[in-house]
């Protein structure tokens, strides 16, 4: 699997990508009727250095990297991803959390923190905790999931 810089031409494989994870509302506190130019503008933004995944040509998944906080807590990193779901199940978010991490050592961050990992969302849990990721926080009831009601979120934090 190939993990890239993303490019602008990549924009129409994002919002593929990026569509049915934002309608479905299961994982991400995005508006489930957002539309491609402001899922696109937030995933591009300035802070977000965008990376996509390729598997025989095809992009797969996307992730983007940035400081968690600025100032003081600019040494911790964050990220967010998301896997095609054609690519469910191949390795493709392990292979970008692997990548993730090392971009992050590479640009000299510390350590990495995920702010609001939804508690349903339970095969990017264990993932993240193969990565030796920590839940150190648990924000009860913080996310209205659309089919299981109020679910908790996790902050969780790794040293790099």
């Amino acid at each position: 699997m190939l993990i890239r810089i993303a490019a602008a031409a990549d924009g129409d494989a994002i919002w593929e990508i990026m569509k049915p994870i934002v309608r479905a509302g299961e994982t991400y506190t995005f508006p489930r009727d957002m539309d491609m130019e402001t899922a696109l503008a937030y995933w591009h933004s300035a802070e977000h250095e965008v990376f996509v995944a390729e598997e025989n040509g095809e992009i797969v998944g996307t992730y983007f990297l940035q400081a968690n906080q600025k100032g003081g807590g600019a040494h911790v990193a964050n990220c967010g991803y998301m896997t095609a779901a054609s690519a469910t199940g191949r390795g493709v978010a392990r292979a970008m959390c692997a990548h993730s991490l090392e971009r992050a050592r590479e640009r000299g961050f510390r350590a990495m923190q995920y702010n609001f990992v939804i508690s349903s969302n339970e095969r990017a849990v264990r993932l993240w905790q193969h990565f030796e990721f920590e839940i150190v926080g648990r924000l009860p009831k913080a996310f209205l999931h659309p089919t299981l009601g109020y679910v908790d979120a996790y902050i969780m934090y790794r040293d790099l």
